[in-house]
């Protein structure tokens, strides 16, 4: 198994890793997202929660929850190669599926110290804020890279030049 492979896990194997982690004294970091194009902009963000902790724990929608989520013509790669790209990356220290529409489920059973998403939510917008603050955790934003989304990537490779 590649080192990346071993970064996939299923919520069981996931719970477990958390609670090796906990009993070390690590700090854990949860985000989630699509990931369907991965570029800079993802990277920045995802490099910039990492670094907020010592564990990356990042929730990854299912082809069907992206689907539901951004429409029929998405996501534009399946499940297995987003989950492959994304545990790909030093930052990363677990991934997992979720199906549903918001990770809610994911954040009440992993229980992060620190829910991180970009400055483009809310904090009462974020889902799973009151999980974590009512554990004691944090939630934070981080700023996003201006002119770097999968939207204006999809555009651009469908030739609209006014991304």
């Amino acid at each position: 198994m590649l080192p990346s492979e071993e970064k996939i896990v299923t919520l069981p194997r996931l719970l477990s890793k958390v609670e090796e982690w906990r009993a070390q004294g690590q700090k854990i970091v949860f985000t989630n997202g699509c990931f369907d194009i991965v570029h800079m902009g993802h990277v920045d963000y995802l490099e910039r929660a990492r670094l907020l902790g010592d564990k990356l724990v990042i929730g990854l929608n299912t082809d069907q929850s992206v689907s539901r989520i951004k429409g029929p013509s998405r996501p534009l790669q399946d499940e297995m190669s987003r989950i492959r790209v994304m545990a790909s990356f030093w930052f990363t220290d677990a991934i997992v599926l979720f199906d549903q529409e918001t990770p809610l489920e994911l954040i009440e059973a992993v229980g992060p110290d620190i829910l991180v998403k970009g400055d483009d939510y809310a904090l009462e917008n974020i889902v799973g804020h009151d999980v974590v603050l009512a554990r004691g955790g944090a939630v934070k934003t981080i700023p996003l890279v201006k002119g770097y989304s999968t939207s204006q990537v999809v555009r651009k490779i469908l030739g609209d030049q006014q991304c």
